[in-house]
Formats: structure tokens, C-alpha cells, sequence
């Protein structure tokens, strides 16, 4: 069987924005179905991605449940509502890999910090393996350097949400943690994605970075 290429995509932050706990006093993802909400351009991101055959697979450390601050079924209910935001615009994912590990989890069950967890590329491997992807010709995005790393540990191509963040990075992390590409958003990350797609289709090769419109940030 051919294997397909993927496009794996952190949630909190890329899909939907992160949320301010004013109890716990962190920046994380939301605790309720009220708080989950999809940023703008992601289903046309996702719409996009499926037309060019790339698989579109979730892949998020959710410590939340660890944590004892939701269950696992609030999951499902996020998932459900990410379903409904998509279903307009003709998008859709193709599979959803969640991590609900932590090694300070108060639910001593899922107290670990298991290879699963990003920066471990064991999600993108298992996604691989469940689905006959190829990684070599897949896409990591994410808004974290534990995102990147995850993506470099899988042999995959990286592309980090933000540019400022990106920028800080680089004189704070070690040279193999810097993005291949960075895109201002989801929607940008899949135009990338399609230049580099469509280039490769008529070259059958990989594309130089002057046919991106975000330049490698380590050049």
C-alpha cells in the first residue's frame, strides 16, 4: 500500500486559542466546552489540506485530565464541537491522537511521562503506523517548541505558528529545535504546505525555500 502523506496539527493554540485561568493563574487550553472555540481560517486551513490529499491528524498533549481539571469525555465533546466548525466548509480530520499523560498527575493512572507525550514523537509514530503514512513527506504544525522537536524526532518537516515566537526562540533553544518554516497561522501553514505540494508535482522533487512564502527561519 502506497503510504500518504500527513499534515499533524497541535490543537490548543493552532486550532483553537489557548485560555487565560484566572483560579489556576496559567495559560492553557480550555477546561470547558464553553471556552473552545475554532480561530478564524482554520476550517478553510483544514479544507484545503484535505484537498491535496494530506492526511489531517490531530496530535495534543491534553494533561488536563491528569490534572483532574476535566474528564476524558470533555474531549469528546471538543472534538464534537471541532467537527460541527468544519462541517460548513466541507473540512475534516482524519484522526485524533491525545496524550493524556503527566508525571505530576494527580490521577496516579496517568502519572508518566510517556513517549507519547510531545516532545516524544510517539503520537506521530503511532499515526503513522495506524494509518500507513509516510513521515518523510509529512508536516508537523504546531505553536511550541515541543511541537517542533516532536516533528524533527519523527522525521518530519516543521512549520511553527507565530512568528515572534519563532524569532525569541532561536536565541534561547539549540539549533535542532529551530522550525523549518514559520507561518503567522494555520491558514498561511496550509498555503505553505500547498506551494510545497504543488512544486513537488510538477518538479518531483522538494521545493527550493524562495517558492515558500515564509522563508526558513534558519537561513
Amino acid at each position: 500500500m502506497e503510504k500518504r502523506p500527513a499534515v499533524f496539527l497541535d490543537r490548543d493554540g493552532v486550532i483553537n486559542p489557548l485560555i487565560y485561568h484566572r483560579d489556576h493563574g496559567i495559560v492553557d487550553s480550555p477546561f470547558t466546552l464553553r471556552q473552545f472555540t475554532v480561530l478564524p481560517g482554520v476550517p478553510q486551513a483544514i479544507r484545503l489540506l484535505n484537498q491535496l490529499d494530506f492526511a489531517v491528524v490531530i496530535v495534543s498533549n491534553q494533561p488536563g485530565v491528569a490534572k483532574g481539571h476535566f474528564g476524558p469525555e470533555l474531549l469528546d465533546d471538543f472534538d464534537d464541537q471541532l467537527e460541527r466548525a468544519l462541517e460548513p466548509q466541507g473540512a475534516y480530520v482524519d484522526a485524533i491522537f491525545y496524550c493524556l499523560h503527566h508525571p505530576d498527575a494527580v490521577i496516579s493512572s496517568l502519572r508518566a511521562n510517556c513517549p507519547c507525550r510531545k516532545p516524544g514523537p510517539g503520537m506521530l509514530l503511532k499515526a503513522a503506523e495506524r494509518m500507513c503514512l509516510s513521515l518523510a513527506d509529512s508536516f508537523m504544525v504546531g505553536d511550541g517548541l515541543t511541537d517542533i522537536e516532536a516533528g524533527h524526532r519523527a522525521d518530519c518537516r516543521t512549520i511553527f505558528i507565530g512568528r515572534w515566537k519563532a524569532e525569541f526562540s532561536r536565541f534561547i533553544q539549540p539549533p535542532d529545535l529551530v522550525p523549518d518554516f514559520v507561518a503567522a497561522n494555520l491558514l498561511d501553514a496550509a498555503y505553505l504546505i500547498e506551494t510545497a505540494a504543488r512544486k513537488k508535482a510538477v518538479a518531483g522533487s522538494p521545493p527550493d525555500p524562495e517558492f515558500f512564502s515564509f522563508q526558513p527561519v534558519n537561513q
